[in-house]
């Protein structure tokens, strides 16, 4: 039977590079998909992963009907087996309705692939739709880690390298930015709890040369 599947995990735990993969396998076999993104790291109408893999996709937009877009592609002639739909938190929950549309009638299997929650650890509404409506939902195994370690759970937004939780929800970021950028970085709750990133970490460290205080 054919199933929606809501892949999930922190920013950086490997989600796009699984969406190409499991493009790529079903390619092999001779099946044809359609790629659905939003605000990809690589620019619009891209799905890219960290590890420099990119493929063209079919930005969808605020207000697309991506049910609607695909009987059109099916009506005219082209072919489709399936649906992967990568960064698929940004997307509307109206338009995880139209995903499970696809499942039910046109009997195809949807793969979504997104973070659940934000920099403010609230969920967004394209993830909250999706855990209330997948037939699947797959916590992704590579773990992504926090500076200290730890199994990163929490993403963070950062600016000059330190922790921000007020500002709008979706601002396209990446890790790994220069400092003086706005960027992201993955934390385990108790860093992101106590807004303490990799940066700020690192000045609030004991210098190794500081000679130990001793008594007269």
């Amino acid at each position: 039977m054919p199933e929606l599947v809501f892949f999930s995990g922190t920013m950086d735990c490997g989600k796009s590079t699984l969406a190409l993969q499991i493009g790529h396998n079903r390619s092999a076999r001779g099946l044809q998909g359609v790629i659905f993104t939003r605000d990809d790291r690589a620019g619009e109408g891209k799905l890219s992963s960290r590890l420099g893999l990119v493929t063209e996709a079919v930005e969808a937009t605020e207000g697309m009907d991506l049910y609607a877009y695909l009987v059109d592609q099916l009506s005219k002639g082209g072919k489709a087996d399936y649906v992967i739909v990568d960064e698929a938190q940004f997307l509307a929950p109206g338009q995880i309705d139209q995903l499970a549309r696809i499942v039910d009638d046109l009997d195809m299997d949807v793969f979504a692939f997104g973070i659940t929650t934000d920099f403010r650890t609230k969920l967004f509404p394209g993830s909250q739709r999706l855990i209330e409506l997948a037939d699947r939902i797959e916590q992704l195994q590579v773990e992504a880690l926090c500076w200290c370690g730890a199994r990163a759970t929490h993403n963070a937004r950062t600016v000059g390298g330190e922790m921000v939780v007020e500002g709008a929800q979706v601002v396209v970021g990446d890790v790994n930015r220069p400092a003086e950028e706005i960027g992201y970085e993955v934390l385990c709750r108790r860093h992101h709890r106590r807004r303490m990133t990799s940066a700020s970490a690192r000045v609030g460290a004991l210098s190794p040369d500081v000679l130990p205080v001793t008594s007269a």
